[in-house]
């Protein structure tokens, strides 16, 4: 492998910028991008990168706003002589249109996965949502690393006392599982009823035998934030007033997290994968040695 520092460029002010740059030892580089008066694209970079290896960050949440300037990036870089150039989602977007539910409709997955291919050498996220894909390798045909934020969150929940761990629905369970075990907290599972995008129910076991400790509801990723919501309706129902959530990506749509502290959470934890003021977990320490592996493997 070259033993050059690899450069790293990031779109926006990424909270993993930062704490990346510094355990991979590597540069940050630099490129400026603006839009023109009728929405298209400028990019120019701004450091030199032949023959280096070039890692770009960028969280894919709101995709279709950050595609476009991905590519142009990663085009550009390979034009002016980058060694490699591998991509850091910390969250990777497309991966709710896994099947045809209807037809005529578009399996978005599976094109967004194709051509996002083309133009990167390797790609590192944290905790894509597989749902019927049982790994990236299914629809991406470079080579992919997949981080679990998993052990992140247990960590953090390890240091509190007298909790219960809330996952909302069966998809979470053995998740959660797997926080409780390693944090030294007892759990419990919901049951979660789908009725549209931002329309669910959820019901909780008894938890009468719970009752004095701290909930957390625990998820992967907070977007509408209703089923959140549900849950911490039927916390109160339950006679819980201490309740937190933790999760690995905050998209918050619509100002959600507001609206969940403003329904009786007392605090809302993420990892620093979408940048939020509620970053309190930082997820960097587990990306270090995927990303390493893949920059050993490009050479």
């Amino acid at each position: 492998m070259n033993q050059a520092a690899p450069l790293l460029f990031s779109f926006a002010s990424h909270p993993l910028t930062a704490p990346l740059a510094r355990q991979l030892g590597a540069r940050e580089g630099h490129f400026a991008h603006r839009l023109f008066p009728d929405g298209e694209s400028y990019l120019q970079i701004q450091t030199e990168v032949q023959g280096l290896d070039v890692l770009v960050l960028v969280d894919l949440v709101h995709p279709n706003q950050k595609y476009l300037p991905l590519i142009f990036l990663t085009e550009t870089l390979r034009e002016f002589g980058a060694r490699s150039v591998g991509l850091v989602a910390p969250y990777l977007s497309y991966m709710r249109q896994d099947i045809r539910f209807l037809d005529g409709e578009a399996i978005t997955s599976r094109i967004f996965a194709r051509t996002l291919s083309r133009h990167v050498d390797y790609l590192v996220t944290v905790d894509p949502h597989l749902h019927r894909y049982h790994s990236l390798d299914e629809i991406y045909p470079i080579p992919t690393q997949t981080v679990k934020g998993a052990p992140a969150l247990a960590d953090w929940l390890a240091s509190q006392a007298n909790l219960l761990l809330v996952g909302p629905d069966a998809e979470s369970e053995q998740w959660v599982a797997d926080i409780a075990a390693h944090s030294g907290h007892p759990f419990v599972i919901g049951e979660k009823n789908r009725h549209g995008d931002r329309k669910v129910d959820i019901s909780l076991p008894d938890l009468r035998d719970y009752r004095g400790r701290t909930a957390v509801i625990i998820d992967d990723v907070i977007a509408s934030g209703h089923t959140i919501l549900r849950c911490i309706g039927e916390l109160h129902r339950q006679d819980f007033s201490a309740i937190r959530c933790a999760a690995v990506h905050g998209i918050f749509a619509d100002g959600s997290d507001q609206m969940l502290l403003e329904a009786g959470l007392e605090q809302l934890v993420t990892c620093n994968t979408i940048a939020h003021s509620s970053n309190l977990i930082d997820i960097s320490p587990l990306l270090v040695k995927p990303i390493r592996d893949c920059l050993a493997s490009s050479g």
